[in-house]
């Protein structure tokens, strides 16, 4: 895995979630063209639902990303070794040395975090763009963009969430919307397959460096002595970028990208019997 120690993990999750998402919930919609619903309660609730089963499906690959992005730190001794080389090898040495159920410690707080922050977001998103636009083919890359950074927040968290939601819902929302209205696409699951893959794809190409950052100051602790650690996500960047180089920014990447494909299909199609009687 060399530069990319983590990248299919990231991708592997990602798609799994994604996929779960739109096969869960997959309703065809009617037409495009239908005028969208305004204000209701029902966005916030599809939302947190997907949220939390789209978490549930892809933790493990989240888990070995997170483990990829730990390791290897010149700053910190406790993560100095490198003790997985890839995705793959993570999940295996897990299951091997802590048992299946470890690949799941810590789900309890993920999940209860995506029954907040899931619906939240998702029910905030779908509603702000009703406030901007009333038909689909009215979305622009700009309003949905505006809508998902607000929804996201802004902290290291704060910050990778607009990063990610800024990104990757309207970037689902406008490659949907170009395969539908071009004839490329009807409104299939295969359609929200690939419009999903490519969101995630540009979330984690846009999240990754902040998210490795937040990873580390999480597991960071003070250490007798002086030690250089991470003062915030600006720091963290430009520290590893110093001492690990551009690519430690991106450790993890295949396994946070494979973890917001199958996130994001899960999340979608789950939401979308709402999001299709609105057109």
């Amino acid at each position: 895995m060399g530069i990319f120690p983590g990248i299919i993990l990231i991708f592997l999750r990602v798609k799994f979630a994604t996929a779960a998402v739109i096969v869960s919930g997959h309703q065809k919609s009617t037409t495009v063209s239908h005028e969208m619903s305004g204000l209701n309660w029902k966005p916030f609730v599809y939302g947190g639902l997907a949220s939390i089963v789209a978490e549930f499906g892809t933790f493990p690959v989240d888990l070995t990303k997170t483990r990829l992005q730990v390791q290897g730190q010149s700053i910190d001794v406790r993560f100095k070794e490198i003790k997985y080389r890839g995705m793959f090898h993570a999940l295996f040495r897990i299951c091997k040395e802590e048992g299946v159920l470890a690949l799941y410690s810590g789900i309890a707080p993920a999940l209860l975090r995506q029954a907040s922050y899931g619906t939240i977001k998702i029910g905030i998103y779908q509603s702000l763009k009703r406030l901007f636009v009333e038909r689909l083919e009215d979305e622009t890359l700009l309003i949905n963009m505006i809508c998902g950074v607000v929804s996201g927040g802004v902290v290291p968290t704060a910050q990778r969430a607009a990063i990610v939601v800024g990104v990757e819902l309207p970037v689902y929302d406008i490659t949907k919307k170009h395969l539908i209205l071009s004839g490329l696409m009807g409104d299939t699951i295969l359609t929200h397959f690939v419009s999903s893959f490519t969101c995630g794809l540009a979330g984690a190409l846009a999240s990754n460096p902040v998210d490795v950052v937040r990873t580390r100051m999480m597991n960071q602790r003070a250490i007798v002595g002086h030690v250089d650690l991470y003062k915030g996500t600006l720091d963290g960047i430009l520290k590893m970028w110093k001492h690990e180089g551009f690519f430690a920014l991106y450790k993890g990447f295949w396994p946070n990208w494979l973890r917001l494909g199958p996130w994001n299909i899960i999340l979608f199609k789950l939401h979308s019997p709402e999001s299709d009687k609105e057109k």
